[in-house]
């Protein structure tokens, strides 16, 4: 296999299955050497498929929520390969509620594994790569996150899932900020494809046709990931990007808006004014979605 990740060793979590077992396919398909995380059995059966396809990987179970657990991840793929050269952080779960019957255990759990889960890799490499740089090596680090649009614009039902992805949103722009000076480009995507946890909440949606490009298949997201992950990135930082089927944007964040000032303290009388008149003046916000 060959290709333009040709030699470089990825970390991809959440690799199992749904969108993290086509990132892993395509990144070896391309030349990557992969460590295939998964909580499971599930994550053997990707190494093993990449492997029989004539890839290189191995596979480690374990919660990348865990901090100790990241750490060993890390080492797992510099004992194994001897580098490590992108992360790309896929792991996540979704328990959607309304947030008057949402739980306690539901919330944490959520923020927990998708925003910590992130998190925690993350860190881990990027002090290896720090360690590296201080060394005297060069360092060509790429870090992909995996955000939402529920993340980006909003989704009812998912308060939980929608701020841990927003939380990841806003962790790959201040990382990507943070890791340059040691040669890290830090990006993320929002994807939306089948997977077992989109399957279950949009199944009409999601549904495969029976004839034609499945739109919805979760491959059509990887080579994005492919790409990120590679060499030829390396200018490109910092950004979120949404794809769908053979669509890619780039999604435009929050931005400094419309400003209204006064030399002295506003009183409240005049804050209902100013304040609708700036909304005049803004564009409107993308929708939430389901509202």
């Amino acid at each position: 296999m060959t290709g333009s990740c040709e030699g470089r060793v990825v970390v991809v979590t959440g690799a199992g299955q749904g969108l993290g077992r086509e990132h892993a396919l395509a990144l070896a398909a391309a030349g990557a050497r992969v460590v295939v995380n998964d909580i499971g059995a599930a994550a053997e059966a990707v190494a093993e498929e990449i492997t029989a396809a004539g890839g290189a990987a191995v596979a480690d179970a374990g919660d990348v929520s865990d901090w100790a657990y990241a750490a060993a991840l890390v080492d797992r793929a510099v004992a194994e390969f001897g580098t490590l050269d992108a992360l790309v952080n896929n792991a996540g779960v979704n328990r959607d509620r309304m947030l008057v019957s949402m739980t306690e255990e539901e919330w944490d759990l959520v923020l927990r594994v998708d925003l910590k889960g992130h998190f925690a890799p993350l860190r881990h490499a990027a002090g290896y790569w720090r360690e590296q740089r201080k060394q005297g090596r060069e360092v060509a680090a790429r870090i992909v996150n995996t955000s939402s649009g529920a993340g980006l614009m909003g989704s009812v039902g998912q308060g939980n899932y929608g701020a841990a992805k927003a939380g990841i949103a806003a962790l790959t722009q201040i990382a990507a900020v943070e890791l340059a000076r040691y040669g890290v480009t830090v990006n993320a995507i929002a994807p939306s494809a089948r997977t077992p946890m989109t399957e279950a909440v949009f199944a009409e949606r999601m549904r495969a046709p029976e004839s034609g490009f499945d739109a919805m298949h979760p491959g059509n997201v990887s080579p994005l990931v492919v790409w990120l992950a590679g060499a030829e990135s390396g200018d490109v930082t910092g950004r979120v990007f949404e794809v769908e089927g053979g669509s890619i944007s780039v999604a435009d964040g929050w931005q400094h808006g419309p400003q209204l000032s006064r030399d002295r303290r506003w009183e409240p009388s005049e804050v209902g004014p100013a304040v609708r008149e700036l909304l005049r003046r803004a564009p409107a916000p993308a929708p939430v979605y389901g509202a």
